[in-house]
């Protein structure tokens, strides 16, 4: 683990710690991702973003050395009740040059307002506008990171089981299991940096307003992968959602997929949103892209 990812976590995770325990509502968590990413967030000029979206919410990421028939669609994380393409277009910029590709970030619905399977039927939408737009499923790597990253993976269910697979998928501490059955959410529940693993019940009840928890809609880790593409999956060792990862790497295995599963010692969830702050955000990124260039 870095210097400057040790002091950087040992700072911020108080902060985070102690406004996701007293959050009874998505609100604080929206306005803490909008003034994170206010803050942290260069402006990237009119030649790298386009908010020509297909007639659907979201932004383009076309860095001028982008291939033209590739494209990377990643949903953004934030519990399926925050974060927008705007809290992740400077990740999704750093991905875009690393790769080589153009990114394509929707915005898809929230919870409480549109509790699942709002989210999943919007990521829906957007695979079937991308494809109309003139991409084959080859030509599309799919990715997100926490509750996108489980958005893409339950996405990638439903193309495997449609017989239209994108090129590959990656995960980023993926959400994939609403049943809270990871181990890793008590194990490591003193460990992770900015989730209290007593507030999931909250978050989860906002997420799905009634839905079943362990429909695969909203739980890839229950949904199947036929002829399932080559996966990544990125994770802390350290963060409740863990096993998340770990158990749906194994998921996908057993159903004959090739899946790499890259644990990083110590690192807060998600860390590659804090690329340029420690090296373990820039490693990573680039892991991802290096897999994306391997598989499409």
């Amino acid at each position: 683990m870095s210097l400057r990812m040790r002091i950087f976590s040992g700072v911020l995770s108080p902060v985070v710690r102690t406004a996701f325990t007293h959050a009874e509502n998505p609100v604080p968590m929206r306005k803490g991702m909008d003034l994170a990413a206010r803050l942290a967030l260069q402006i990237l000029s009119d030649d790298v973003v386009k908010h020509d979206a297909m007639g659907l919410p979201g932004i383009w990421i076309r860095p001028p050395m982008a291939i033209p028939d590739r494209v990377i669609l990643h949903f953004h994380g934030g519990g399926y009740v925050a974060g927008s393409p705007q809290t992740h277009h400077r990740l999704a910029l750093r991905l875009a040059m690393l790769s080589r590709r153009a990114v394509f970030l929707p915005a898809y619905r929230l919870a409480p307002e549109n509790p699942a399977p709002a989210a999943y039927e919007d990521a829906g939408t957007v695979w079937e506008a991308l494809i109309a737009s003139g991409f084959s499923p080859k030509e599309v790597v799919i990715g997100g990171d926490s509750a996108g990253g489980g958005l893409a993976l339950s996405l990638l269910s439903k193309l495997c089981e449609a017989g239209t697979p994108p090129a590959g998928a990656y995960a980023w501490s993926p959400f994939t299991d609403l049943t809270v059955s990871s181990p890793s959410h008590q194990t490591n529940a003193e460990s992770d940096h900015f989730f209290p693993a007593e507030r999931a019940k909250v978050l989860i009840d906002m997420i799905l307003g009634g839905f079943p928890a362990e429909d695969p809609r909203v739980s890839p880790m229950f949904a199947a992968y036929p002829n399932c593409p080559p996966v990544l999956l990125q994770a802390s060792d350290s963060e409740i959602l863990r096993d998340d990862s770990v158990r749906m790497a194994e998921h996908l295995r057993a159903q004959g997929a090739q899946v790499t599963l890259s644990l990083t010692k110590g690192a807060p969830h998600v860390w590659q949103m804090f690329d340029g702050v420690f090296p373990e955000a820039r490693n990573s990124i680039r892991e991802t892209a290096e897999f994306v260039k391997a598989v499409s």
